[in-house]
């Protein structure tokens, strides 16, 4: 979850900085006066130029935004017997897995909780939480990182940046045709663009965001299942199964049963709470994860 939504925020952030940079410097009026927004390939070329820039900028700052936002200590020599067994146990799953050796780090959480990032299969950074260490036990915790592992050698960083290139895409191309439509119907604005239609793209680029961060979410939940099934297959069937029923265990024990109050504060009544929960969970629920594994030959 960590990995993902450092990921968003990252790439938001980016995007929000080119909009800026490209207003500043009068690009779009300098694009204009080009017929580039009359053009609509020339247009989605541009869009595409800088909707995949932000996105592998994002990549590239996963770890360095990962590390600065989790607090995470990366163990550059092992100071104790656990930390050993951490840096040991990860060397091995890379091994298996094919990929080098990955950064391991330690970050302040009392939840239970594990990301990987990074930029490269063969450059990532594995990190697991305080609380995990505490109170899993080894076959636990080398599942959980078996599974962070798997998403590493996977590729799904490389294959996320893709996805968010293409939404990113057609997010900057959307807010601008539709950003100047409503720039000469509302502003009665025929020469150029003025501060409304900037003000209207950087509106339609947060709302089509939000929307496109939902196709991420779904692809998230679904490369979840392929994580699972590299974790078992590297640490055993039964240790993933046990480590996630852990998990579930302590899930069920401290989320409260009722909606969170975000979504009371927006009226959406308890009937709606799965639809619209499930829409923005970066993972699938932990029991279809656990039936998923169990169901495996």
């Amino acid at each position: 979850m960590l990995r993902l939504l450092l990921f968003l925020a990252t790439n938001v952030a980016v995007l929000a900085l080119f909009a800026l940079v490209i207003q500043a410097l009068g690009l779009e009026e300098w694009l204009a006066s080009r017929g580039v927004y009359t053009d609509t390939t020339a247009l989605l070329v541009f869009c595409a130029l800088f909707g995949f820039a932000g996105a592998f900028v994002s990549l590239l700052l996963s770890k360095f935004m990962a590390k600065m936002a989790t607090g995470t200590r990366v163990i550059d020599r092992p100071r104790t017997p656990e930390e050993r067994w951490l840096v040991e146990t990860v060397a091995d799953l890379a091994r298996q897995a094919g990929i080098g050796m990955p950064e391991v780090g330690i970050f302040p959480a009392r939840q239970a909780n594990a990301f990987a990032t990074g930029w490269n299969r063969n450059h990532a950074l594995v990190a697991v939480s305080e609380g995990l260490l505490e109170r899993y036990d080894r076959e636990e915790v080398r599942a959980v990182l078996a599974h962070e592992i798997g998403h590493v050698a996977n590729g799904d960083m490389v294959t996320l940046t893709l996805l968010q290139g293409v939404l990113n895409t057609f997010v900057m191309f959307l807010a601008r045709i539709l950003g100047g439509i409503i720039d000469r119907a509302v502003f009665r604005n025929e020469q150029g663009h003025g501060l409304g239609y900037f003000l209207v793209v950087m509106v339609l680029q947060v709302l089509f965001g939000i929307l496109a961060s939902l196709v991420v979410l779904w692809f998230s939940r679904w490369r979840e299942f392929r994580a699972d099934a590299a974790g078992a297959r590297l640490a055993g069937r039964n240790a993933m199964i046990r480590a996630l029923e852990h998990l579930k265990a302590e899930t069920e024990a401290h989320v409260p049963g009722e909606l969170p109050e975000t979504l009371t504060a927006f009226g959406i009544s308890p009937g709606w709470k799965e639809g619209v929960s499930r829409l923005f969970m970066t993972h699938p629920p932990l029991e279809a994860r656990i039936q998923a594994l169990r169901r495996a030959s």
